[in-house]
């Protein structure tokens, strides 16, 4: 049962498009990042609560290494979708620093013309050294998102590696952004995060179109020989299925936009034919429901008396050299009254 004030948060949010909405919805996602438990507590309820309004937006997850241009992209697909009459809500993940564990959460400042926009709404969130490209609560947030009416949710991560591939688990469509001169041409063809995406953009066009040209040759190529050795339906030509594709834009001067959306509801036309979109939206909320039962065991392990009792001289051993790391794993987990082989 919710409380008076996140009643009030709830009303507020599913309600028309305001001033009082945009401020509950902030509130909502920092209930939902809280590390305490009573706020923990409270953000289920509110959650709980939203569920039946969500799952009716288009959720695209926009990834790429450091400098290709994702936030310049996200603000100009943004203007240009809102121009067009949707609402857009983006969730923009920051690196956090292992040392200090602070973030700058500057994209707010990088999509200044987007951010101004009554249609818009920009939530940059610290990854907390999360692992995947994005933080631990963007999938909450986003589910936050579409009850308050945004039809077009974006995550941006984090400059990603080629293992970093968390935000293909809980979007629709998974964009990659490439840069023209991003490498070999061995590049092109490495697993991981180019396998697994949807549509490879190359930005920056306008610095240099021959390099963009032959980066989409050498993707376009790759992707024929990871679909016929991977995903069996990238591998065959049945038109009812999406193919991933690569094209060329330039996010900076607007080129290429336009076309970059007829491509993005093409698939989801496809997606939504064929079943694949509910699908996988059904995988993604198993996995999400695992991955909270990761955490949570992981902080329950943490904050067992026994675990914490034992901990600081078993931790001194593994740094002393005296004991094996995997032993002293293992008497930890045994502490806690469970054998693991």
């Amino acid at each position: 049962m919710l409380n008076a004030v996140d009643q009030a948060l709830v009303n507020d949010l599913t309600g028309a498009p305001s001033s009082a909405q945009r401020r509950a919805l902030a509130k909502i996602i920092t209930l939902l990042e809280s590390t305490r438990m009573d706020h923990r507590k409270r953000a289920d309820e509110v959650l709980n609560t939203l569920l039946p309004k969500t799952g009716k937006s288009f959720r695209l997850g926009i990834s790429g290494v450091p400098g290709v241009g994702k936030s310049t992209l996200i603000e100009t697909l943004g203007l240009y979708l809102i121009e067009k009459g949707h609402r857009v809500a983006v969730l923009a993940i920051d690196p956090s620093s292992s040392l200090s564990g602070g973030s700058i959460l500057g994209d707010k400042t990088r999509m200044e013309r987007l951010s101004v926009l009554d249609k818009a709404f920009i939530r940059p969130s610290p990854s907390s050294c999360t692992l995947g490209g994005v933080a631990e609560k963007t999938r909450e947030a986003m589910l936050v998102a579409e009850a308050a009416g945004f039809d077009i949710v974006i995550v941006e991560t984090v400059g990603v590696g080629q293992s970093e591939i968390a935000v293909a688990g809980m979007t629709d469509m998974f964009l990659l952004l490439q840069l023209p001169n991003a490498g070999d041409d061995l590049q092109a063809i490495k697993k991981g995060v180019m396998e697994i995406a949807d549509l490879i953009v190359i930005n920056k066009v306008d610095i240099d179109p021959d390099a963009a040209m032959r980066a989409q040759l050498f993707i376009t190529s790759s992707l024929r020989l990871l679909g016929f050795q991977g995903n069996p339906d990238h591998a065959s030509h049945d038109q009812e299925y999406w193919h991933p594709t690569v094209m060329t834009l330039s996010a900076l001067e607007g080129n290429g936009v336009p076309e970059l959306w007829e491509k993005i509801l093409h698939f989801q036309k496809l997606q939504n034919a064929n079943g694949k979109l509910q699908s996988r939206r059904k995988q993604q909320a198993g996995a999400w429901m695992w991955d909270r039962i990761d955490a949570g065991l992981k902080n329950a392990f943490q904050n067992h008396p026994a675990v914490q009792t034992l901990l600081p001289s078993l931790s001194a051993e593994v740094n002393q050299g005296t004991m094996a790391a995997s032993v002293a794993a293992r008497r930890l987990l045994e502490a806690m009254g469970h054998e693991f082989f």
